[in-house]
């Protein structure tokens, strides 16, 4: 394979399965490369306006992307570069694939934070992982609202509950909601994936507090500016049976 090879002065002299291999590799760096496009454009310009960009960016890349793979592979595609076979799909079949979309997410985020704990330790793993937050969780609840045509601002709680029912975490993870007034909602994760996993095991659950604090306080602002988030409990406190993690929103 690749790894062990010196002896190669061009792409054409690579076997098939090689050339396979370096069409991934393709494909990885086109991923890599457009995350650093968006890390220099938040740094240069803010992570708002970074966000207006890459939405802008993502609609004619990914038409670009789409109409010379498809070409290229022989699959058809829409006006808007979305594979026909997958518009053929069932209803069951593509809420299906956008779980598996939300499972994938998820083990791409662990397999991260144990790369870098395995590196470097607990500590910077938490760290890394508490700054990615700040990040993600902002840009998930601008997607969301690019998606719903929710309001830039000002969307209120019933924004906020609507849109926390359409994070990658909504379809891997059980949740419920509480609303005491008209001012105030109650968000409960009842089963967290990454924490029956590790109660399957037999280990404490993971402590994730920090991160939350960081995700549910950005996700909310970035809803509504005007939406205070309070954590009620969440790992390594002690909660209930019921539910690993609840949060107060109010305005």
């Amino acid at each position: 394979m690749t790894e062990n090879r010196v002896d190669v002065g061009t792409v054409d002299e690579l076997s098939q399965e090689e050339l396979v291999k370096f069409a991934i590799d393709g494909l990885r760096r086109i991923i890599v490369h457009y995350g650093f496009w968006f890390k220099e454009t938040e740094h240069q310009l803010g992570l708002e306006k970074a966000f207006d960009i890459e939405n802008n960016v993502w609609k004619l890349d990914f038409l670009i992307q789409m109409k010379r793979l498809s070409k290229l592979l022989g699959f058809e595609i829409d006006e808007n570069g979305i594979p026909v076979a997958l518009k053929n799909r069932t209803k069951d079949e593509l809420i299906q694939l956008i779980s598996g979309i939300g499972v994938n997410w998820l083990a791409n985020d662990g397999v991260w934070f144990q790369a870098v704990e395995k590196e470097e330790g607990m500590f910077t793993a938490k760290r890394c992982n508490d700054t990615c937050w700040t990040r993600f969780s902002p840009y998930e609840a601008y997607r969301i609202k690019e998606f719903l045509g929710l309001p830039r601002e000002g969307g209120g709680l019933k924004a906020l509950k609507q849109a926390l029912s359409f994070r990658l975490y909504a379809r891997i993870n059980v949740q419920s909601f509480e609303e005491p007034d008209e001012n105030t909602l109650i968000f409960r994760m009842n089963e967290c994936r990454v924490q029956t996993a590790r109660k399957r095991k037999g280990l404490e659950d993971y402590p994730c507090k920090s991160a939350g604090v960081v995700e549910y306080t950005t996700f909310a602002c970035s809803i509504d500016p005007r939406i205070k988030t309070e954590c009620i409990g969440c790992p390594p406190d002690e909660h209930p049976e019921e539910w690993y993690c609840a949060w107060k929103f109010t305005i």
